[in-house]
């Protein structure tokens, strides 16, 4: 819970707390109440039971590693955004046909990155795809230039070490380099 106070008090206004997170639910309880004005969802979100729980919990948005149709059929009538894992183009088809609005390219990292990033988002120029896994603080530019909408740095700024030595200052001054390099890619396009 600490390091994700950390992170918003560096910038981060979207946050996404894994399910196998230790109290992953109490968390975005306390994250909501603390920032109403911020964004918190849930991630790796397998299987509709989980949806449940994390939309009773307060997560504005899921996010899975692949695609569970039965959470984006169980959502369509709901206003919490799921956001699927897809990883191919037809992937990518098949999630968006059955009504999903964004999708998460994952693992995007192994597939070759940016390039993988900017291959895949060109047939699908009006999707909104987020870059997750393996992603640096360096690489943020390069992934929004090829395309994606957003990227998940979790081990770029929730790092292990500093996560075990309880270095929160130092989570917070990663979130807060993040958000500057973001901001840079979008001044940049201007």
């Amino acid at each position: 819970m600490k390091a994700a106070h950390a992170a918003v008090r560096g910038g981060v206004s979207v946050l996404e707390v894994v399910m196998s997170t230790p109290g992953a639910l109490e968390v975005i309880c306390d994250l909501r109440r603390s920032y109403p004005s911020l964004t918190f969802g849930i991630g790796t979100v397998l299987n509709p039971e989980d949806a449940r729980k994390a939309i009773r919990a307060g997560a504005q948005f899921l996010m899975s590693p692949g695609t569970v149709m039965e959470i984006l059929h169980d959502l369509e009538e709901r206003e919490v955004l799921y956001i699927p894992g897809v990883l191919t183009p037809t992937e990518v088809i098949s999630a968006s046909s059955a009504g999903a609005e964004v999708v998460k390219v994952y693992p995007v990292s192994v597939m070759g990155g940016e390039a993988y990033m900017r291959a895949l988002k060109k047939p699908f120029p009006s999707l909104p795809m987020v870059a997750s896994q393996g992603i640096s603080i360096d690489s943020i530019n390069g992934y929004l230039e090829a395309g994606a909408s957003a990227v998940v740095l979790s081990d770029a700024i929730f790092d292990k070490e500093l996560m075990r030595e309880r270095k929160f200052d130092e989570i917070s001054e990663l979130a807060n380099l993040s958000i500057l390099q973001a901001s840079q890619s979008r001044m940049t396009k201007i």
